[in-house]
């Protein structure tokens, strides 16, 4: 049987992409293989970081107890777990629940192809200030559904420049939904609207982590 380490699981409000704002069941796994400038989750990926190794019947009954209709498996990066779909499979096996996965855009999605709106994905792209953008997975652009997002984080303006070229480069806006956000404290939010409106980017939408104003920034599980 297939075992997750989970280091915790909440409910609160979806911060952040098209489901923001509703409550959901945030599952945060263990482990990431990207190490963000930016990342506000260090801690779930570090190998000393405190996890209980649930199996996926027992992560299911954890959802199904919640009356949660909206599932979030984040981390870290979820898809680095080898059983991943197993857990997958049995969160929608559950006929009410819609999962989102939160991705960093590295790891490869082609599995997925074949699924429907209960399924959707949260995906990075990582840009220049991140320093993570060599491990893009690019192939993932063909995979992406209509109903997915595609989250550029944006911590400075030659962020918003290299944005705008990936987003022209594969017609984001055409296969997705398409978000700006700030780096908390980075860059003014100012500046990412009028770039918006100076390249008349009408499909892009601008956000800001709700769950960072709702509480303090630095506040975990919620």
């Amino acid at each position: 049987m297939e075992y997750f380490d989970l280091v915790e699981s909440f409910i609160s409000i979806n911060g952040e992409g098209k489901k923001a704002g509703r409550l959901a069941l945030f599952l945060r796994l263990k482990g990431c293989n990207l190490t963000c400038s930016y990342c506000d989750t260090k801690w779930a990926n570090e190998k000393k970081a405190k996890a209980i190794h649930l199996s996926t019947p027992e992560i299911v009954k954890l959802v199904q107890d919640s009356g949660m209709e909206l599932v979030t498996l984040t981390g870290g990066e979820p898809l680095l777990q080898e059983d991943i779909g197993a857990l997958i499979g049995g969160i929608l096996s559950l006929p009410k629940v819609e999962l989102e996965i939160e991705t960093n855009g590295s790891m490869p999605i082609k599995i997925f192809k074949e699924r429907d709106r209960r399924l959707s994905m949260t995906m990075d792209y990582k840009l220049p200030s991140s320093n993570m953008e060599e491990e893009m997975c690019l192939e993932n652009m063909e995979y992406i559904k209509p109903w997915d997002v595609i989250k550029f984080v944006i911590g400075s303006r030659e962020d918003l420049n290299r944005a705008k070229e990936v987003i022209e480069r594969f017609d984001l806006c055409e296969k997705a939904i398409v978000y700006f956000s700030p780096v908390f404290g980075a860059i003014d939010p100012e500046e990412i609207v009028e770039f918006m409106k100076e390249h008349q980017m009408n499909q892009v939408r601008f956000q800001i982590q709700i769950h960072k104003v709702v509480w303090n920034p630095d506040k975990t599980g919620v």
